[in-house]
């Protein structure tokens, strides 16, 4: 029987003879697919082993151990969201952003802190932007509009034009435009 089905497996597989490795006779499978073979089936085994006691773990307090990585993940995002040196108050990081990119545009081209400047430029422009546009309360003032115009022209330079100058006139026109941003703040508009 069992000579038959091969020969009729052989057959509908298209395969001339029921022996895939004619080269090594009688049937024998390749040493190097039976090592394979017992390799899979002792990994296999290994991770069976090793699975059935974390499932069992994991059957038993799954509720309390999601509860608890839920948290974990919480506060470490929460944590997170403090380390882009903004404070969370728009006045305050208002001013503290006016004045360091005031700051960063009046470091000379030439001078080997200027890389590094407008590196931590690039990072608090992308931070006060992603903190601050979606914001409802603070989108419509003044201070944010004028804020915001100063910030992508500079944006825009760093990235169109990064290894050139800003141009005087764009220059000019960031620090009124960033100073203004300040005082409007403060004063509330």
């Amino acid at each position: 029987k069992t000579q038959g089905a091969k020969t009729i497996a052989t057959q509908s597989l298209g395969l001339s003879s029921p022996n895939p490795w004619p080269e090594l006779g009688g049937g024998a499978q390749p040493r190097i697919q039976r090592t394979a073979f017992a390799s899979m089936a002792a990994l296999l085994s290994r991770i069976t082993a090793w699975a059935r006691p974390l499932s069992a773990l994991l059957a038993a307090a799954g509720r309390p151990l999601l509860a608890l990585g839920l948290c974990l993940c919480l506060s470490l995002t929460a944590c997170s969201a403090a380390s882009d040196g903004l404070t969370g108050s728009y006045v305050d990081d208002t001013v503290s952003v006016a004045q360091t990119l005031l700051t960063t545009i009046a470091i000379p081209q030439d001078d080997p802190a200027h890389a590094e400047a407008e590196t931590e430029a690039r990072r608090l422009i992308n931070d006060y932007t992603a903190r601050y546009r979606p914001r409802r309360d603070v989108n419509g003032l003044g201070s944010f509009t004028t804020m915001q115009t100063a910030i992508n022209s500079l944006a825009g330079h760093y990235t169109n034009y990064a290894n050139r100058p800003l141009p005087d006139a764009l220059r000019s026109r960031l620090e009124k435009e960033l100073q203004r941003a300040a005082t409007n703040v403060v004063r509330g508009a």
